[in-house]
């Protein structure tokens, strides 16, 4: 009886998984474009240098594994497990990574530019230095993650979790930050010209030295969170919660301050030049007429 017909790729699967199977773990620089690996369990797999681009990699188990340097472009790796994962100068670009599991991974440097992350886990993730322009990481979890000097450009971070996460010298001019939870956040020197962070809670958040020029801040909650030396030209913080919060030395310059609470905030030398602040709470308790 003739064996049906078994394509190059499927051998090349088929091939790998008797190998892994019987306890080989070094694939460097293989060639696996397109294939599909969805579901299966590879933990500390080397597949550093691999070209897996466009893989059906759904749901599949890769952690630990090294896949530093790897092409994962227009891959499939929604719902994933990739915990303590080494993705150090990876290739993710266009990949879906939508509900995967990156707790703990390397991604110090990766390229995840138009990635999908949306509800993704990268809890204590290293995305330092990462490219993360336009990513949709809407309602990911990013809590204590580092993104030190991380390209987020309008990235959608819609709902994300940013606790204790940090960001400093990080780029997220033009970012979608409404409803993002920022309590804690590190955002030294970062970047944030022109983002939305509508309705997020930046409570006690470090914000020394930021560019938040022309951002729109409404409706925000700013506990305790430290301005000072920022720049908020043109920032929008009507109905602002801003109490305690610290703006020594910081450019408030044609900020819209309307209605905002300021009840204990420290203003100390900040630029207040043509800043709107109808029906604002000042420090002292009193509201501006």
């Amino acid at each position: 009886m003739n064996q049906p017909f078994k394509s190059a790729v499927t051998m090349q699967v088929e091939e790998l998984l008797s190998k892994y199977a019987a306890g080989e773990r070094d694939f460097r620089e293989a060639n696996l474009v397109g294939v599909n690996l969805a579901g299966k369990t590879l933990c500390q797999i080397n597949l550093r240098g691999a070209n897996l681009r466009g893989a059906n990699l759904h749901g599949i188990d890769l952690s630990s594994a090294n896949l530093r340097e790897t092409t994962l472009a227009s891959a499939d790796l929604s719902q994933a497990t990739l915990i303590e994962t080494n993705l150090i100068g990876a290739d993710l670009s266009e990949a879906k990574l939508c509900k995967a599991d990156l707790s703990e991974a390397g991604l110090r440097g990766a390229k995840l530019t138009h990635a999908n992350l949306s509800h993704a886990i990268l809890l204590e993730a290293n995305l330092g230095e990462a490219s993360l322009i336009r990513a949709n990481l809407s309602e990911a979890n990013l809590g204590e993650a580092s993104l030190i000097r991380a390209k987020l450009i309008e990235a959608d971070l819609t709902k994300a979790i940013l606790e204790s996460a940090n960001l400093t010298n990080a780029i997220l001019s033009a970012a979608i930050l409404e409803s993002a939870n920022l309590t804690n956040a590190i955002l030294h020197g970062t970047n944030l010209e022109e983002a939305d962070l509508r309705e997020a809670d930046i409570s006690r958040a470090k914000l020394t030295g930021a560019i938040l020029t022309n951002a729109v801040l409404s409706r925000i909650s700013g506990r305790s969170a430290n301005f000072c030396w920022t720049s908020l030209r043109g920032v929008n913080l009507h109905k602002a919660n801003l109490y305690k919060a610290k703006f020594s030395w910081a450019n408030l310059s044609e900020a819209n301050l309307t209605e905002a609470v300021l009840i204990n905030a420290s203003l100390n030398q900040a630029n207040l030049h043509n800043a709107k602040l109808t029906g604002a709470i000042l420090p002292n308790g009193v509201t501006y007429a």
